[in-house]
Protein backbone atom coordinates (compact mmCIF):
# COMPACT_ATOMS: atom_id res chain seq x y z
CA UNK A 1 0.00 0.00 0.00
CA UNK A 2 1.22 3.40 -0.76
CA UNK A 3 2.40 5.58 2.14
CA UNK A 4 0.06 8.78 2.94
CA UNK A 5 1.68 12.40 2.37
CA UNK A 6 2.96 12.67 6.07
CA UNK A 7 1.05 15.88 6.36
CA UNK A 8 -1.78 13.67 7.20
CA UNK A 9 -0.47 13.06 10.58
CA UNK A 10 1.52 15.56 11.67
CA UNK A 11 -0.90 17.71 14.00
CA UNK A 12 -1.45 16.42 17.27
CA UNK A 13 -5.51 15.67 17.47
CA UNK A 14 -7.16 13.60 20.25
CA UNK A 15 -5.46 11.41 22.86
CA UNK A 16 -2.66 9.11 22.21
CA UNK A 17 -3.13 5.93 20.55
CA UNK A 18 -0.35 3.59 22.43
CA UNK A 19 -2.22 0.31 23.53
CA UNK A 20 -0.86 -2.18 21.63
CA UNK A 21 -2.10 -5.09 23.55
CA UNK A 22 -5.55 -3.94 21.91
CA UNK A 23 -4.50 -3.92 18.62
CA UNK A 24 -3.73 -6.59 16.22
CA UNK A 25 -0.62 -5.90 13.75
CA UNK A 26 0.87 -2.92 14.44
CA UNK A 27 3.84 -2.59 12.52
CA UNK A 28 7.51 -1.83 14.14
CA UNK A 29 8.60 1.64 13.59
CA UNK A 30 11.69 1.78 10.98
CA UNK A 31 14.08 3.03 13.58
CA UNK A 32 15.34 0.77 16.10
CA UNK A 33 18.91 1.91 16.92
CA UNK A 34 18.53 5.18 19.50
CA UNK A 35 22.01 6.04 20.34
CA UNK A 36 24.71 6.00 17.84
CA UNK A 37 28.57 6.59 18.09
CA UNK A 38 31.38 7.04 21.23
CA UNK A 39 28.63 6.44 24.31
CA UNK A 40 32.10 6.34 26.75
CA UNK A 41 34.02 9.27 25.55
CA UNK A 42 33.17 12.52 27.67
CA UNK A 43 33.01 15.13 24.91
CA UNK A 44 33.60 19.13 25.30
CA UNK A 45 30.81 20.23 23.03
CA UNK A 46 27.00 18.73 23.10
CA UNK A 47 24.30 20.10 21.04
CA UNK A 48 20.45 19.58 20.77
CA UNK A 49 17.99 19.78 17.88
CA UNK A 50 15.01 21.26 19.17
CA UNK A 51 11.46 21.67 18.04
CA UNK A 52 9.98 25.19 17.77
CA UNK A 53 6.34 24.08 17.31
CA UNK A 54 4.71 20.50 18.83
CA UNK A 55 3.63 17.93 16.11
CA UNK A 56 3.71 14.06 15.35
CA UNK A 57 7.15 13.19 13.91
CA UNK A 58 6.35 9.70 11.94
CA UNK A 59 9.18 6.42 12.65
CA UNK A 60 10.27 7.05 8.92
CA UNK A 61 11.32 10.41 9.47
CA UNK A 62 12.99 9.95 12.78
CA UNK A 63 15.07 7.31 10.81
CA UNK A 64 15.43 9.57 7.68
CA UNK A 65 17.65 12.47 10.07
CA UNK A 66 19.51 9.77 12.45
CA UNK A 67 20.74 8.35 8.92
CA UNK A 68 21.64 11.91 7.85
CA UNK A 69 23.43 13.39 10.99
CA UNK A 70 24.98 9.18 11.35
CA UNK A 71 26.46 9.11 8.03
CA UNK A 72 27.56 12.96 8.02
CA UNK A 73 29.53 12.52 11.21
CA UNK A 74 30.89 9.17 10.50
CA UNK A 75 32.37 10.70 7.06
CA UNK A 76 33.73 13.99 8.68
CA UNK A 77 34.89 12.47 11.84
CA UNK A 78 34.60 8.58 11.80
CA UNK A 79 32.78 6.36 14.54
CA UNK A 80 35.02 7.63 17.65
CA UNK A 81 34.74 11.04 17.50
CA UNK A 82 30.58 11.58 17.82
CA UNK A 83 28.15 10.61 20.36
CA UNK A 84 24.59 10.82 18.90
CA UNK A 85 21.14 10.05 20.34
CA UNK A 86 17.67 10.16 19.05
CA UNK A 87 15.21 11.27 21.98
CA UNK A 88 11.80 10.63 20.95
CA UNK A 89 10.21 7.34 20.96
CA UNK A 90 7.56 6.70 18.59
CA UNK A 91 4.45 5.37 20.55
CA UNK A 92 1.71 6.80 19.05
CA UNK A 93 -0.34 4.37 16.36
CA UNK A 94 -1.35 5.98 13.21
CA UNK A 95 -4.58 4.30 11.86
CA UNK A 96 -5.87 4.58 8.38
CA UNK A 97 -9.40 3.71 6.89
CA UNK A 98 -8.47 2.35 3.43
CA UNK A 99 -11.16 2.82 0.89
CA UNK A 100 -11.48 0.49 -2.47
CA UNK A 101 -10.83 2.56 -5.70
CA UNK A 102 -11.62 2.09 -9.05
CA UNK A 103 -14.07 0.81 -11.47
CA UNK A 104 -17.15 -1.05 -9.09
CA UNK A 105 -15.59 0.41 -6.35
CA UNK A 106 -18.65 1.53 -4.71
CA UNK A 107 -20.27 -1.92 -5.01
CA UNK A 108 -17.82 -3.37 -2.67
CA UNK A 109 -17.03 -0.48 -0.17
CA UNK A 110 -18.83 -0.07 2.77
CA UNK A 111 -18.53 3.67 2.80
CA UNK A 112 -17.80 5.13 5.98
CA UNK A 113 -19.46 2.41 7.99
CA UNK A 114 -17.07 1.28 10.83
CA UNK A 115 -14.25 3.92 9.16
CA UNK A 116 -12.26 3.25 12.76
CA UNK A 117 -8.91 2.45 10.64
CA UNK A 118 -6.44 0.06 10.66
CA UNK A 119 -2.98 0.20 12.30
CA UNK A 120 -0.52 1.73 9.50
CA UNK A 121 2.52 3.14 11.25
CA UNK A 122 3.87 4.74 14.60
CA UNK A 123 4.81 8.66 15.46
CA UNK A 124 6.16 10.15 17.89
CA UNK A 125 4.23 12.72 19.54
CA UNK A 126 6.78 16.14 19.91
CA UNK A 127 5.66 19.50 21.90
CA UNK A 128 7.16 22.85 21.40
CA UNK A 129 10.81 22.74 22.61
CA UNK A 130 11.11 19.14 23.09
CA UNK A 131 14.60 17.49 22.29
CA UNK A 132 14.69 15.49 19.29
CA UNK A 133 18.82 14.41 19.48
CA UNK A 134 21.66 14.97 21.56
CA UNK A 135 24.92 15.34 19.74
CA UNK A 136 28.10 14.91 21.06
CA UNK A 137 31.75 15.95 19.78
CA UNK A 138 35.22 17.17 19.96
CA UNK A 139 36.31 21.25 18.90
CA UNK A 140 37.81 19.41 15.37
CA UNK A 141 34.23 18.37 14.65
CA UNK A 142 31.74 20.35 16.17
CA UNK A 143 31.05 22.74 12.81
CA UNK A 144 29.97 19.76 11.60
CA UNK A 145 27.88 18.72 13.97
CA UNK A 146 25.91 21.65 13.34
CA UNK A 147 25.69 21.46 9.55
CA UNK A 148 24.32 17.37 10.43
CA UNK A 149 22.18 18.88 12.86
CA UNK A 150 21.03 21.57 10.30
CA UNK A 151 20.37 18.90 7.35
CA UNK A 152 18.39 16.34 10.22
CA UNK A 153 15.61 19.30 11.27
CA UNK A 154 15.15 19.56 7.66
CA UNK A 155 13.65 16.12 7.10
CA UNK A 156 11.50 16.34 10.48
CA UNK A 157 7.83 17.79 9.91
CA UNK A 158 8.47 20.66 12.62
CA UNK A 159 10.85 24.03 12.33
CA UNK A 160 13.93 23.24 14.69
CA UNK A 161 16.97 24.98 16.48
CA UNK A 162 20.32 23.69 17.06
CA UNK A 163 21.26 24.91 20.92
CA UNK A 164 24.71 24.19 22.02
CA UNK A 165 24.22 23.01 25.43
CA UNK A 166 27.51 22.53 26.34
CA UNK A 167 31.07 23.82 25.53
CA UNK A 168 29.21 27.30 24.42
CA UNK A 169 32.79 29.12 25.57
CA UNK A 170 34.94 26.41 23.02
CA UNK A 171 32.15 26.75 19.93
CA UNK A 172 32.20 30.34 20.25
CA UNK A 173 36.19 30.69 20.07
CA UNK A 174 36.62 28.10 17.04
CA UNK A 175 32.97 30.23 15.53
CA UNK A 176 30.44 27.70 15.39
Amino acid sequence: MVTKPARMYTRITGPAYTRKEFMGGVPYPKITTFVQGNQKRDFPIEMQLIAMESCQVRHTALEAARVSVNRRMTEAAGLDNFYLKVVPYPHHVLREHKMATGAGADRISSGMRAAFGRPVGTAARVYQNDVIMIGRTDEAHAHELKIALKKAAIKLPTPCKVVITKGKEIAGAIGV
